[in-house]
């Protein structure tokens, strides 16, 4: 396997800091609407990275869901590892990649819960099958003897909870919202010399500043 020769040149355009919007949510915005427009794959799915009290980190994919409030919004199992680094750690990263428009945009931030009334909004907006799904996987990330356990909790909860009856929403399962404070986007540029746009903010208004490739 010859990795060192898989290379991409990226000619798809640049970034130019005059051009950006002030703010860097309306930005975000549209950049993510562009990936949709392009018909980019699960355009909203995102790279998590946590890390607990010791300091090891962790990695996943989730998808944001809601953008509000200058806030991402993301749901999961708050057992699972991501919910016990977040609850431990509450400095967390994402980032999305867009490799259709040769695009990626990297997010660091706090992440807290969101309030229990978003997460059961969200909840009953789901598809009936992701409902059911939410209470299968009740001990995320926790080991499991075989595939088969988790096919006959599925099935005790469709006769639970029939597709008629309302599905309540898990105690052990919501959001979080990840406020920025580093927003930077990336922009795929010949010959590795690419584009990089940081805006930063401590207390008061953002930063726009351009960064080395």
């Amino acid at each position: 396997m010859n990795l060192a020769n898989l290379r991409e040149n990226y000619l798809k355009g640049g970034i130019k800091v005059t051009d950006m919007n002030l703010d860097p949510i309306e930005q975000f915005k549209e950049w993510m609407n562009a990936a949709i427009d392009a018909g980019v794959m699960e355009p909203n799915a995102m790279i998590l990275a946590t890390a607990n009290k010791h300091g090891h980190v962790s990695t996943r994919t989730v998808l944001l869901k809601e953008l509000e409030e200058g806030q991402f919004r993301f749901f999961t199992n708050y057992r699972s590892r991501k919910g016990r680094d977040i609850k431990e750690n509450h400095h967390a990263s994402v980032t999305f990649l867009w490799k259709e428009l040769e695009r990626q945009i990297c997010i660091r931030g706090t992440v807290e819960k969101t309030s229990r009334q978003v997460s059961e909004k969200y909840f009953q907006s789901r598809p009936y099958q992701s409902q059911i799904g939410a209470w299968v996987s009740e001990e995320q990330s926790q080991e499991i003897p075989v595939r088969a356990a988790l096919e006959i909790r599925e099935q005790k909860l469709l006769e639970k909870y029939p597709e008629d009856k309302k599905v309540p929403c898990p105690e052990f399962w919501g959001g979080y919202k990840l406020a920025p404070s580093h927003i930077e986007f990336w922009q795929g540029r010949e010959g590795r010399i690419h584009d990089r746009i940081r805006y930063r903010r401590d207390a008061g208004p953002w930063l726009i500043e351009r960064l080395s490739p």
